[in-house]
């Protein structure tokens, strides 16, 4: 299992930057969504690779009882 992270950097002209990582999928914004409903307008958002992939899907079938 992959450890999460939120990494939260205050450049010195007072830009702020959120990475979040170890998520996937939407789960990184989900986790991010406090701060930046709390820090106010998101000027820009790049989704990293692990945005887009999924979660693997297990399914499995019994026969019989």
């Amino acid at each position: 299992m992959t450890t999460k992270t939120i990494e939260v950097v205050v450049s010195p002209d007072g830009g702020i930057t959120i990475d979040a990582a170890g998520f996937r999928g939407a789960d990184c914004e989900k986790a991010t969504a406090f701060l930046e409903k709390a820090l106010g307008v998101v000027n820009d958002r790049t989704r990293k690779p692990d945005y887009y992939r999924r979660e693997a899907l297990r399914r499995e079938q019994r026969i019989g009882s």
